[in-house]
């Protein structure tokens, strides 16, 4: 029983230290993590893409529909 119980700590130990490397190297998670991180990335540039053109759109529409008044009629 003595020896039981001083084999524990180092017992402990292994199995902690084991644990930490399996972990370590377990990679089943990582293809969710890149998925996950590249939807991200694909909206996040979408995100910056439509606000970058919509003042600019915006801009041009105004232009578009304000020169609509200017025109004149052609009479032959």
């Amino acid at each position: 029983m003595g020896q039981k119980f001083r084999d524990f700590p180092l017992k402990a130990y292994l199995a902690l230290t084991g644990l930490a490397r399996g972990l370590r190297d377990d990679e089943r998670g990582l293809e969710v993590v890149q998925v996950v991180l590249i939807i991200l990335v694909g909206v996040l540039l979408v995100v910056a893409l439509w606000g970058a053109l919509s003042g600019w759109l915006s801009e041009l529409w105004g232009n578009i529909t304000g020169a609509g008044d200017t025109i004149e009629e052609i009479k032959f």
